[in-house]
């Protein structure tokens, strides 16, 4: 073998080791799960296979950025995404096994389905190919399918399951179409060369080009439930159970979000003005929408369904100003968003019985909803105070107050917005900002009602004790939510070498 060509070879696999052993886990789960039928050490052998995976980002980051074939390309910004993307599927991991029964169940198959779902959201944001795109969105949306209906005896997660596959399977169509648009116009489907050609003096995008990047921006807007492709995002977190509601939230919208700033970034989009005029159109009613329809909910999982919604917009203010700073801005929000929701759909999954409680029979009429409705959380100060506590900060970190990341976050999309002389989308982010005020505040007065109101309430729920591995991940959570917003300066130096790569 040539030596150049073996030297090329090594260097592609040391830079994708993450996804290489995560695809491994896979495989030794599967295997581990087809010889011992028992969940205890599928679990251990999942979170072992995370955090090796996790690991190995530094002996790839150690390489420097390198584009592995037209497919993939693992720069310290792809690096990054790849990270969070582990540690929420490990935080989910953690949250999954009391609520599906622990040691009594046989729940096996939904720990394969979390590392294939999280191997998808890898290659989603390393992608640089429209090939690797669908690819890594398909791998992650197919097992979403299964993970929202894996509770298959109930109602409510199977119809949630089957009204993702019905949506998702749409938009994965108009995201075919429009990349087969722009291909037509291009004769590339890498996307340096569609941003290269786009460039050159006598090059542009005609009917075709424009019709196909309208189709993938609506195809993506329907995976991140952005305004008015919104609708089926309340009905599958009320639907789902409550730890795979957080993976949806967390990672399915971060992998294609961070896939979208980097195809726009690379392939010039952010130049078509008709498409920057749709997309700002798309923030300014996503951010009123996503909050004007959060006051009117009673059901928890709804009210942080619209929320993510509301806080999706936000994003899409910070992407729109496409500088260095909007980069920055966009992962420093994103990561708070990652900790705020995997830490209110903790709570939610703690206070929630699952599949954990007494007989099949009983388990199984337990399981069918979620704590979610706003009565199950009357008075929980003053019974379940840690709990309160924990929930109480995510939602201050989602309203933007000071002293926790979400704080910081807002602040950083404004200041990108007022830089690039967004006026609209930063008027609607503050007009949605306090609009947003209400309903999170209204949680927490519940909260704070007295504990009587919570204990006679007919449809209280039998509240199961958290795990010490639950309880240790909402403390982790809710530490580093404070920790990153009083010292925010750590993250910060890390995006900076982060987006590096991208601009």
């Amino acid at each position: 073998m040539n030596p150049l060509h073996s030297d090329s070879l090594h260097s592609d696999l040391v830079a994708l080791s993450p996804l290489i052993l995560l695809a491994g886990s896979a495989v030794v789960v599967m295997l581990a799960a087809a010889f011992y039928r028992h969940p205890r050490p599928v679990m251990m052998l999942t979170l072992a296979g995370l955090v090796l995976s996790f690991a190995s980002l530094f002996l790839s980051q150690g390489g420097g950025s390198r584009q592995v074939t037209a497919l993939l390309v693992l720069d310290t910004y792809a690096l990054f995404f790849i990270g969070l993307i582990f540690a929420a599927t490990f935080v989910v991991a953690v949250l999954c096994y009391r609520y599906f029964g622990g040691s009594e169940s046989r729940h096996e198959a939904l720990y394969i389905l979390l590392l294939l779902a999280a191997l998808g959201g890898g290659v989603l944001v390393a992608s640089s190919h429209f090939a690797s795109f669908l690819l890594g969105l398909e791998l992650l949306s197919i097992s979403l399918f299964a993970l929202i209906a894996y509770p298959r005896f109930t109602e409510r997660p199977l119809e949630a399951g089957i009204k993702y596959l019905i949506l998702a399977g749409f938009s994965s169509g108009l995201l075919l179409f429009g990349m087969a648009l722009v291909y037509a116009q291009l004769g590339t489907m890498q996307f340096a060369k569609i941003g290269t050609m786009l460039t050159a003096p006598d090059q542009a995008l005609e009917l075709y080009g424009l019709a196909g990047l309208a189709l993938i921006v609506t195809g993506v807007g329907f995976k991140l439930a952005l305004v008015p492709f919104h609708m089926w995002t309340p009905d599958v977190y009320e639907g789902a159970p409550a730890p795979i509601t957080a993976f949806i939230a967390t990672v399915s919208k971060g992998a294609m979000l961070a896939l979208l700033l980097r195809y726009f970034l690379m392939a010039g989009a952010h130049q078509s003005q008709p498409i920057t005029l749709a997309l700002s159109l798309i923030a300014v009613t996503t951010i009123l929408v996503g909050n004007l329809l959060a006051l009117l909910q009673d059901n928890i999982k709804r009210i942080l369904a619209y929320s993510s919604i509301a806080q999706l917009g936000y994003l899409l203010v910070g992407f729109l100003a496409f500088d260095p700073l909007a980069i920055e801005a966009v992962a420093y929000f994103l990561t708070a968003y990652f900790v705020t929701m995997l830490g209110a759909f903790g709570v939610v999954t703690v206070l929630s019985g699952g599949f954990n409680n007494g007989s099949e029979g009983e388990s199984q009429r337990v399981a069918e909803r979620d704590s979610d409705r706003l009565a199950d959380y009357a008075g929980l100060f003053w019974h379940r105070p840690w709990l309160a506590g924990v929930f109480t900060a995510m939602l201050l970190s989602l309203a933007g107050i000071p002293l926790t990341m979400g704080f910081i976050g807002k602040f950083y999309i404004l200041t990108a917005g007022v830089e690039a002389s967004l006026w609209i989308p930063v008027i609607a982010l503050v007009v949605g900002s306090t609009i947003g005020l209400f309903y999170y505040l209204r949680i927490i007065a519940v909260m704070c009602a007295p504990g009587s109101q919570a204990i006679t309430e007919p449809t209280m729920r039998p509240v199961a004790s958290p795990s010490l591995g639950e309880s240790v991940t909402l403390a982790a959570l809710a530490l580093l939510l404070i920790w990153l917003g009083v010292f925010p300066a750590q993250l910060i130096d890390v995006l900076e070498g982060t987006v590096v790569d991208l601009t």
